[in-house]
Parts: C-alpha cells; sequence; structure tokens
C-alpha cells in the first residue's frame, strides 16, 4: 500500500517530470455547460469566478457549492503553490483541516466518468484515498491532463483527481497567486516545505453569483 505521504505528493513528482509533454498536448478545454452555477472568490488579491459542473461532476461540484452556501471558505486562505515553472503548476485553497469547517467525505469522480479534463484553470479537488475528499480544491496553471486526470495503465494513482469546474474570470488573480514569494521553511502540519506563500491570500468571501 502506498503510504500517507507519498499518496500526497506523487501526483506533483509526476508533474515535476513532465510539463513539457503537458504543455506540447495543450489545447482549448471543452465548452462549459449552460447552466453551470458562477461562484465569485473575493480574495485579498482580487475576485476570482468559478463555474461548476453540476451536471457533469454532480457529486464534486455540489460538495464545493455546500462549503461555499454555509460560509465554509470564508476568511480561508490559498496556503499552497506548486511551481513547476513559469504558468505551470497548481494553487491550492480550502479548509485546510480546520475542523469546524470541515464537511463529510465525498465519492470520488475520475475523469474517465465525467468526461472533463485538468485544462488549464481547471477547478479540482485534492485527495488522499479515493473518497476521501472534502474541503480542499485546486486550480490548475497550464495543461494537465496527463498527470491529474484518471489513467488505468498509470502505476500510481490510477484515478487522477475529480475536475468540476473552471475560471471564468480573474486567471490574472490565479497567476499573481502563483507568481508570489514563496517561504523556504514554511510547512503546512509538517508538509509543502517549499510551496507554503510567505504571505497568503485570503478568501474574504465565496459566493454563488445570480445567473
Amino acid at each position: 500500500m502506498m503510504p500517507r505521504f507519498w499518496k500526497l505528493c506523487a501526483p506533483v513528482l509526476a508533474l515535476l517530470a513532465a510539463p513539457a509533454l503537458a504543455q506540447e498536448a495543450a489545447e482549448a478545454p471543452p465548452p462549459l455547460s449552460a447552466d453551470a452555477p458562477r461562484v465569485a472568490l473575493d480574495t485579498s488579491a482580487g475576485r476570482i469566478v468559478v463555474a461548476v459542473e453540476t451536471d457533469r461532476a454532480p457529486v464534486t461540484a455540489n460538495n464545493f457549492l455546500r462549503y461555499v452556501d454555509r460560509g465554509k471558505l470564508d476568511g480561508t486562505r490559498f496556503y499552497r503553490v506548486v511551481k513547476v515553472q513559469d504558468r505551470f503548476g497548481f494553487v491550492q485553497f480550502g479548509v485546510n483541516g480546520e475542523g469546524s469547517r470541515i464537511l463529510p467525505p465525498i465519492a470520488h469522480e475520475p475523469t474517465s466518468e465525467t468526461g472533463l479534463s485538468h485544462f488549464d484553470g481547471t477547478l479540482s479537488i485534492a485527495r488522499l484515498d479515493p473518497g476521501t475528499a472534502r474541503g480542499e480544491f485546486l486550480i490548475m496553471l497550464g495543461d494537465q491532463r496527463p498527470t491529474f486526470d484518471a489513467d488505468p495503465d498509470r502505476e500510481y494513482e490510477p484515478l487522477g483527481n475529480a475536475a468540476f469546474g473552471r475560471v471564468v474570470e480573474g486567471m490574472d488573480v490565479v497567476l499573481a497567486i502563483f507568481d508570489a514569494p514563496v517561504s523556504p521553511d514554511k510547512t503546512v502540519r509538517g508538509a509543502f516545505k517549499g510551496q507554503v506563500p510567505e504571505a497568503a491570500v485570503t478568501i474574504r468571501r465565496a459566493h454563488r453569483l445570480q445567473p
């Protein structure tokens, strides 16, 4: 069985190994569902708007909306930045293990079932074992399909991560978070050394936008 810490790091190690392949494979993502709900993340660095695919990834998208609607993301932070090269990696935000904010875990929705993929700007959910995802979320910088999508032929994490939406406004804000300095020493409960922002960006409010 893969150790817990390795499960946390395996996609990042694969990301480090193949950025050129992912970028060469870049293409335009498919259109979003016409009725995909929009959510605004009003952060200390500016506004990010995401569309969540409740039709294609109902379990994961509606989980995110529960965190939004119950105010669980208000006051949380972007606490992790994985930068492989310029505009290639991901940023992570969410409840960061804070007990009073955590909702029950959800079933895993692999991209092989939803038809979604980890293109540039994709909103995804972090997990350890399948079925453990809760309230930690990722935004992709660059085309991450080879690393984060499901792949039954891959030895590590063949089910990949669950994509469930995409940034539709504010990628400049995401990029500013991604490009900000990280600390060489800070960790998050002993993990993510070298990936923790010097000054974390706060989500002041997360809320749905009217259609």
